[in-house]
């Protein structure tokens, strides 16, 4: 794996692990920003254990990332566990006081970076060596048939 993968993953992966673990182990502190996102919802679930499945998945697919285990499912889980955090705790249009407002906007466009990272790793097709092996199998499949090269 690059460099460049092995210091990014982990570096991305931990926002997500830490806000995670503390999800899991406190998930009071979140419900009341969470239900804004939930009640809309044609769901009858409990919120809190809603907060900790969340918590849960951003642990588990943040360690994943970290260490470049199945990085595109673990990004894609990632993503779509930061959206509805995003709109649940960052709400910055509901402010009233402008420095609440500005610092829950900050928080808001550092998860569209986090976000934006995923999205980079879920387009990512693996290192050169894996695309030029990925190469020469399509070719050797085809004059296996018979095709033309």
């Amino acid at each position: 794996m690059p460099i460049v993968r092995t210091i990014g993953r982990p570096l991305l992966a931990s926002m997500f692990i830490a806000g995670g673990w503390d999800a899991v182990r406190r998930p009071e502190s979140k419900v009341g920003a969470a239900k804004k996102v939930v009640s809309p919802l044609p769901v009858d679930a409990d919120t809190k254990a809603l907060v900790r499945l969340n918590g849960a998945v951003q642990v588990t697919a943040g360690s994943l990332l970290a260490v470049g285990r199945a990085p595109r499912l673990s990004a894609a889980a990632l993503a779509g566990s930061l959206v509805p955090t995003t709109l649940a705790g960052h709400r910055f249009w509901e402010e009233k006081d402008e420095s609440a407002r500005a610092g829950q906007r900050v928080h808001f466009l550092k998860n569209l970076a986090m976000l934006g990272g995923l999205v980079l790793e879920l387009g990512d097709s693996g290192t050169r060596r894996h695309r030029s092996t990925r190469r020469r199998r399509s070719k050797s499949t085809v004059r296996s048939r018979g095709g033309k090269r």
